[in-house]
């Protein structure tokens, strides 16, 4: 459920888009997801033709970038990309905390004809 809202979310912002910019037919929209935010691409997909029928959007193909989270190693520095359910850094095994980045969620595109 909690794609619903994001998605209407994201649809709404596509529209005022294309509103503001008076587009006829909007082709492809790309979206980011980061993998920290639990989104799953298909369920948006779903919503996303549901709640874009009857609208410029209706049609649209939607596509998505997944961006994985970054670590940091406490320990030596490294910024590495977690691997088989570990936190530990591949260089050196040191505990690695959560960098800015995996919890991406935006509108990265709209093409438009």
């Amino acid at each position: 459920m909690h794609e619903l809202s994001v998605t209407q979310s994201l649809v709404d912002m596509v529209l005022e888009e294309a509103e503001k910019r008076e587009v006829k037919k909007v082709t492809k929209v790309t979206v980011v997801i980061g993998e920290l935010t639990g989104l799953e691409s298909e369920s948006i997909k779903f919503y996303f033709d549901i709640l874009s029928e009857n609208t410029v959007a209706e049609g649209a193909e939607l596509t998505f970038k997944i961006i994985k989270a970054q670590f940091k190693c406490r320990q030596c520095g490294t910024i590495f990309e977690r691997s088989n359910f570990t936190f530990n850094c591949p260089v050196c095994g040191g505990v690695g905390v959560l960098v800015n980045k995996g919890k991406e969620f935006y509108i990265e595109s709209i093409e438009v004809e």
